[in-house]
């Protein structure tokens, strides 16, 4: 039966405002409230780093299955398991009482953005209309806007309550959550009960696998997420070293994000007009300029330009690298795509860190950054000449 379109602007509006809330709630719980907590439990310094990033193992390893099945069984389901995720969960921190029971909340926590990734990508993808890179755009503000206000918000809240009060709070505003996405329109999946589930998984996993665009922009996000959470682990220990002082690093990662917030529409929209393909590579090159100059800036507004060149690199870079796998992969199995994606892209938060800390241990902060340039250098050429040409469906 012929499925009635959908009209994607006010799905659109409603999801990303769906996103801003969620987003903004788990950020301000994520940074700084959540070393602080795991602090007070007496956590030791290595366990703290595993209890922080421990929900982005989650996501690695469970987003290309979540995208699997809610191509099965259509995107409404998940979406509300993730948004009850992210709303249920914070309630749950007043019962922790050891660092191990964090670390145990910490891992259920992470299925809310395991959940998220592919299922919000796929359904903006999906919704019709042109101009995909936009709408990706657009929808990218709202999650980007959480990093902006999360962790402001957490540390205010912070001045007035514990961090057990603050995930109270957390919890409290997730659940406003629910009226977007209750509000949406929604339309069936195209494969519910067509194949048994194995062979679809079969299947998915082969259009996947054979979609260069899937390899391209995931290697892409994996190898940009290697950069940017290198740079959020020792970027701050570097700047001090340098004499700025705390708010100056702080200042640092505002204006890199804030950058990214406001031109990623933007971003989306030049990977519309001038392809998905030469955008994310102009962008990739952009962030290994930004990477190999760090080292240069030792002034503070050598320091602001650095992060504001890097922020607007994510704004060329991650519309389009979610527009061409859309447009490339079998469009009964696009959560799955957009779910392999995730989960290199987790793959790089995880490596970045651990990779810097190599780098850095074995030779310093100036040959990390280079490294870093020389690996997002060699990724943009890569897919600037392995590439496909954009496609429609």
């Amino acid at each position: 039966m012929p499925q009635t379109p959908v009209s994607p602007v006010a799905p659109l509006i409603r999801l990303t405002a769906t996103d801003l809330i969620v987003r903004t709630g788990y950020q301000m719980g994520k940074t700084p409230v959540l070393p602080i907590y795991a602090a007070a439990l007496g956590a030791s310094d290595w366990f703290l780093g595993l209890i922080v990033s421990v929900s982005t193992v989650t996501g690695m390893v469970l987003k290309p299955t979540v995208g699997l099945l809610s191509d099965r069984w259509g995107r409404r389901g998940w979406l509300l398991a993730g948004t009850a995720f992210f709303a249920g969960m914070p309630f749950l921190y007043r019962f922790v009482t050891a660092p191990d029971e964090l670390f145990a909340i910490r891992l259920l926590h992470g299925l809310a953005t395991a959940i998220y990734g592919p299922v919000t990508f796929a359904m903006v993808a999906e919704w019709g209309g042109g101009n995909l890179g936009t709408r990706l755009g657009i929808f990218g503000m709202g999650r980007h806007g959480g990093y902006i206000l999360g962790p402001a918000a957490g540390g205010l809240l912070l001045s007035y309550t514990d961090p057990v009060g603050v995930f109270t709070t957390i919890g409290l505003l997730s659940c406003l959550a629910f009226v977007p996405v209750l509000a949406t329109r929604w339309r069936p999946s195209a494969l519910t009960g067509r194949l048994p589930l194995r062979e679809q998984a079969a299947h998915a996993l082969a259009a996947a696998s054979r979609t260069r665009a899937v390899w391209l922009s995931g290697l892409l996000e994996f190898t940009t997420f290697v950069g940017l959470y290198a740079i959020r682990t020792f970027l701050p220990l570097y700047g001090l070293g340098l004499g700025f002082r705390a708010d100056m690093v702080g200042y640092f990662f505002s204006i890199q994000e804030l950058t990214h917030l406001l031109l990623r529409a933007g971003g989306g929209r030049l990977g519309d007009w001038l392809g998905f393909r030469q955008t994310v590579s102009a962008g990739a090159l952009l962030m290994a300029l930004a990477l190999f100059y760090l080292p240069e800036a030792t002034a503070p507004l050598a320091f602001a330009a650095a992060a504001l060149v890097l922020g607007a690199s994510q704004a060329l870079i991650f519309p389009s690298t979610l527009a061409l796998v859309s447009t490339q992969i079998d469009p009964d199995h696009l959560g799955t795509g957009m779910g392999a994606v995730g989960a290199l892209k987790n793959a790089g938060k995880v490596a970045g860190p651990i990779l810097a800390g190599y780098l850095v241990h074995r030779g310093d902060y100036t040959e990390m950054f280079h490294f870093m340039a020389a690996l997002g250098a060699a990724v943009a050429a890569a897919v600037w000449l392995l590439g496909t040409p954009r496609t429609r469906r």
